[in-house]
């Protein structure tokens, strides 16, 4: 379990960091974020073709998978406060409810991308097209290992499947963790990859833009190192899609929040 764990550290002692230097005056990168959270418009003119339905949804999807990151990472953290020693798997309850927050996001990881192909101009639809078939392979791996191992670790005698045991095991890595991994390091960066041109005609839409391929080339890092030094590529892809991955649903909220929708009716058929 140490990615679980990894991720859930980093992501919260990021985040951490990220409200102290903003409070004491800021780095320059968290000056640069925060002036693009505070923008009060974000274009000069609607994009034609979002509507006031994709704009509802873009926000709940962005929104829930940042708070859900969020939750993840506490309990994350929470779970490796309660064991025994740096080595040791996290147990029940954070586990399960771990399995569950990852099951509970990726409809939205969906979702929101879903709005992305409706934001998007119709010359970069081939792009955000292709980048919401990847997320949504990425939610239906992702969702399948996580409630496998909720479902199977609660059975009355877990211990005895060797299935069971693969995913708790302290050896790394375990073969369903393995394939959790290549989802998000494959499939969610080759999302994000596709998806950046999208976004190109705000000061928060390069900013978007920027976070959604650094989080891409720190994804194809690890997925290259992982089958020679699996203990470092989880590093790299945590920072990529852990950390990085939920300041771009951040900033996808944000432009989702304060974009104007599209007023014109919806095309007939």
């Amino acid at each position: 379990m140490f990615f679980r764990l990894f991720h859930g550290f980093v992501f919260f002692v990021s985040t951490t960091r990220v409200a102290r230097e903003d409070h004491m005056g800021g780095s320059p990168i968290v000056r640069q974020l925060k002036g693009c959270l505070t923008m009060k418009t974000v274009s000069a003119s609607p994009r034609s073709g979002f509507h006031s339905q994709d704009r509802i949804m873009g926000m709940v999807g962005a929104w829930t998978v940042f708070v859900v990151n969020e939750a993840y990472a506490i309990t994350s953290g929470l779970g490796y406060l309660s064991a025994r020693d740096a080595s040791a798997p996290i147990s029940d309850p954070y586990l399960s409810i771990m399995s569950l927050l990852i099951v509970l996001m990726a409809p939205f990881l969906v979702i929101t991308m879903v709005a992305v192909h409706s934001y998007a101009a119709s010359r970069h639809k081939p792009y955000s097209r292709i980048a919401l078939a990847f997320m949504i392979l990425l939610a239906g791996i992702t969702s399948s290992v996580n409630f496998a191992l909720f479902a199977v670790a609660r059975q009355p005698n877990p211990l005895s499947s060797q299935w069971v045991l693969s995913y708790i095991t302290s050896t790394w890595p375990p073969l369903p963790q393995a394939l959790d991994f290549f989802a998000w390091d494959w499939f969610f960066a080759l999302s994000m990859l596709l998806a950046s041109p999208i976004f190109q005609r705000s000061r928060l839409e390069n900013a978007t833009r920027a976070l959604m391929l650094i989080t891409a080339v720190l994804c194809f890092i690890a997925l290259a190192l992982f089958p020679f030094l699996p203990a470092l590529a989880t590093i790299i892809g945590t920072i990529g899609w852990g950390v990085a991955g939920p300041i771009v649903f951040l900033l996808l909220a944000n432009l989702f929040t304060r974009i104007q929708p599209d007023p014109s009716p919806w095309p007939t058929t």
